[in-house]
């Protein structure tokens, strides 16, 4: 099937990390005696979006978002992941009633929202009608994101429900596997979480060679790399922005 989104504009990569709140990143990213509500300021001035983590845990109020939102410039985006109890009531028992609940406070964002990530554990196997349902019930208007952890959920009729819904596809690069997620377009923009414990400076180019093509067919792509202990990750994320940029001069050039 041929791609539901044909823009005439280049792409914009969001890339980033999962989270940002590890004050443990000082001195390697972090400078040495920022204050935990100075470190997003921080993060957005190096970083094009975010991953939250603690939305997946509780709701967050609108005081909290408006924080957020306030400590970042405008041209930052958030992901936010589905609060995992409210998604899993969504999808496998009451859409009607959950959805609205879910995603209220993923309003307060604007379009500051990049997306909302809804993960689907890999204790929850394909059910098309379950699928269906809740994306006929998910706001046109709040981007959504699916990422499914068991593999029966990878098949075409999944594909062709989130398509129609214009719903995206997360691929998710997983620790401990040589193989590479495939990139299927479902919806509006790409979705990648680099979940590998290790990445080589060649693994980096390697990603941003196979995101450049997406990016200047028109498709924005939010790419996120995991939570590390030292700080190394957010200097990824860097490297393929810069790296995406260098391969994008020199196709201009050419």
């Amino acid at each position: 099937m041929g791609t539901i989104y044909a823009p005439s504009v280049t792409g914009t990569l969001y890339a980033g990390t999962s989270g940002f709140a590890y004050p443990a990143w000082a001195p390697s990213f972090y400078p040495p005696g920022l204050r935990p509500e100075q470190l997003l300021a921080h993060y957005a001035g190096q970083l094009s979006a975010c991953e939250l983590n603690n939305t997946f845990y509780q709701h967050p109020t609108e005081a909290k978002i408006r924080s957020w939102l306030a400590a970042t410039h405008s041209d930052f985006r958030f992901a936010v992941k589905a609060q995992k109890g409210g998604s899993m009531r969504a999808l496998l028992s009451d859409p009607a009633g959950s959805v609205p609940w879910l995603t209220a406070p993923y309003r307060f964002f604007g379009e500051r929202l990049g997306t909302v990530l809804y993960r689907v554990p890999a204790n929850v196997q394909r059910d098309d009608g379950r699928l269906e349902a809740l994306l006929a019930l998910w706001p046109a208007d709040l981007p959504l994101t699916m990422e499914f952890q068991d593999a029966s959920w990878h098949v075409d009729e999944t594909f062709d429900l989130l398509r129609r819904a214009r719903a995206t596809l997360c691929a998710t690069e997983l620790p401990d596997t040589e193989d590479r997620p495939s990139l299927i377009v479902t919806g509006r923009f790409l979705y990648v979480r680099l979940r590998r414990h290790e990445y080589s400076e060649v693994d980096v180019a390697s990603w941003a060679d196979r995101l450049v093509p997406f990016l200047d067919g028109g498709l924005d792509a939010f790419v996120f790399f995991r939570h590390d202990e030292t700080g190394e990750n957010p200097g990824l994320a860097r490297s393929l922005a810069a790296r995406v940029r260098e391969r994008q001069g020199a196709s201009a050039r050419t």
